[in-house]
């Protein structure tokens, strides 16, 4: 089907802003058939399943039709349960933030009646209720439907599973017959054919198919990972597969913005990306990703959505995710064009019962993955180093070099084996932990510090009241001790004092190095920390 753009849809510039802030791009097919027939004002039966849009199906053309100047409730939408009353409101507010006057209110069992009856007296134009609490304003009067020219049944097969037939009846027969009946159902049971016959008329069928799905050229793993640990994992495998573009999925605005400080500390050039962001934001950080300039993108689900860019060679799930839909969505970023991609989903607990409905949902092999270790990593690392030697070897012309290094060797007692393990180094940036045939570095028994498992907490007499940032202790324990920012775990910064992790085997290195160091003029002291 031909994609469909919102501003070709005769939208307000108010519903369109408020649809290219949450990045909306192009319509679903659910939203590019029913938006149309929903403004049209006829009565609609929607086929479709979660994660298709249907909530933005319904809302931008009820939005559109709402009265922002009459002060009453117009739409009635019914949920199966609270979660989706809360989450359809929060989606619907989103959608009409830049239209002036209009009032969307949840109402659902298990809160304070009589809070939601304080907040109904302000006048809601939009209500989204569960049926048992909506029956229960109507019948105290506290919702009155005089002026409600359209009703939405969402997940109409799910409310009568939960045995809100009655509930829902009831409610339908206060609204006036001069309404638009709007129902959406994944399913079309019996039950809801009798009541499409009973309360629609001449009602539109709009049925949208979950698409054929195309992951074959995408290898998808997944790691058994605690929560606690993600971020450690997640940097491994960045190093470890040192993928082009990145972009890592995560289910909350929260998370999107933790993750995105704590890779930046750690030294990687990621940005983070989601609904709360201004539009200039967004596109700028969208410029630096498209660009190079930006490594990794975190991302929300709403925020990704019509994001078209070739070169994403990873995408991780750091979350999983609730929709089997949103998984294909997203891991369908990479392998564009042919090009194989890599798909990396982090699992702990009952969500592997999840990746095996995912698995189902795809018809695709989701494999376990054992997490690199930092020697694995090491290794890695210096094979890619050889492979652009190997290329350099075979491409350019090397004779002035060859004399060179031929003159260096025999002026000096170093082997012309020395100064390429030399270069090797210089290239792998200090590596962490040298690959096995190359030499390793000391091990020293720091006793339980409290840090992450392979790390060591160190302790430093400096914080937040000396107006120092966790970005400066980054800069001053990277930059003295020779190893590579990515490398530094946890900052967790005091009044005065901070607390800093890094590997094990890089904790006498950093001790030594930051012993006459000062950080913005100030000197200080290093020293190993306690158990905490």
């Amino acid at each position: 089907m031909e994609t469909i753009k919102f501003d070709e849809l005769g939208l307000t510039p108010q519903i369109l802003r408020g649809i290219k802030e949450m990045g909306f791009e192009e319509a679903t097919p659910i939203q590019a058939q029913a938006i149309p027939v929903v403004m049209s004002g006829q009565d609609v039966i929607g086929q479709a399943q979660t994660g298709t849009g249907k909530t933005a199906a319904f809302g931008i053309p009820m939005l559109q039709k709402v009265d922002p100047s009459l002060k009453k409730t117009q739409v009635m939408i019914l949920s199966p349960t609270r979660e989706l009353a809360i989450q359809v409101a929060e989606e619907l507010r989103n959608l009409s933030k830049y239209m002036h006057g209009i009032k969307i209110l949840p109402v659902y069992g298990g809160q304070d009646i009589t809070k939601q009856i304080r907040s109904l007296k302000g006048g809601i134009q939009v209500i989204v209720g569960t049926p048992g609490r909506v029956m229960d304003h109507l019948r105290r009067k506290t919702i009155r439907c005089e002026d409600v020219h359209m009703i939405v049944l969402d997940e109409a097969d799910e409310m009568l599973n939960m045995g809100f037939r009655e509930d829902i009846e009831t409610v339908l027969e206060y609204i006036p017959e001069e309404r638009q009946t709007v129902l959406f159902s994944a399913t079309m049971p019996k039950p809801i054919l009798e009541i499409t016959r009973k309360y629609q008329t001449d009602a539109v069928t709009i049925k949208v198919v979950k698409k054929e799905l195309t992951v074959s050229n995408i290898e998808q793993y997944y790691y058994d990972v605690k929560r606690k640990d993600k971020i450690e994992v997640l940097t491994r495998l960045l190093d470890y597969y040192n993928p082009k573009g990145s972009i890592v999925f995560c289910n909350t605005k929260r998370m999107v913005d933790e993750l995105s400080h704590e890779l930046t500390l750690r030294g990687y050039f990621a940005e983070g990306l989601h609904g709360d962001m201004k539009q200039a934001q967004r596109d700028r950080v969208m410029a630096n990703f498209r660009k190079g300039k930006t490594d990794i993108l975190i991302a929300t689900d709403v925020a990704a959505r019509g994001l078209d860019i070739d070169y994403v060679e990873a995408v991780f799930n750091y979350d999983i995710p609730q929709d089997d839909e949103y998984y294909v969505h997203r891991i369908g970023r990479t392998g564009r064009a042919g090009r194989a991609g890599k798909a990396f989903s982090f699992i702990k607990g009952k969500e592997v019962y999840k990746l095996k409905d995912i698995m189902r949902y795809c018809k695709t092999k989701i494999f376990a993955q054992p997490i690199p270790s930092s020697e694995d990593v090491a290794q890695m690392r210096a094979e890619k180093v050889m492979d652009k030697i190997t290329t350099i070897i075979e491409e350019e012309n090397l004779r002035e070099m060859i004399n060179f290094i031929e003159k260096q060797v025999n002026e000096s007692d170093y082997t012309a084996m020395d100064i390429a393990a030399a270069f090797l180094k210089q290239a792998l940036g200090g590596l962490e932990t040298a690959p096995e045939g190359y030499g390793a570095n000391d091990h020293y028994d720091f006793g339980d510090t409290g840090a992450e498992e392979g790390m060591v907490r160190l302790f430093i007499n400096i914080g937040k009241k000396q107006k120092i940032r966790p970005g400066d202790i980054l800069g001053a324990v990277a930059g003295e001790s020779g190893m590579n920012g990515d490398l530094v775990g946890t900052i967790d910064m005091y009044d005065k004092f901070t607390f800093v992790e890094v590997p094990k085997e890089y904790g006498k290195k950093v001790l030594a190095a930051m012993k006459n160091v000062r950080i913005k003029g100030k000197e200080i002291h290093v020293e190993v920390a306690n158990s905490k």
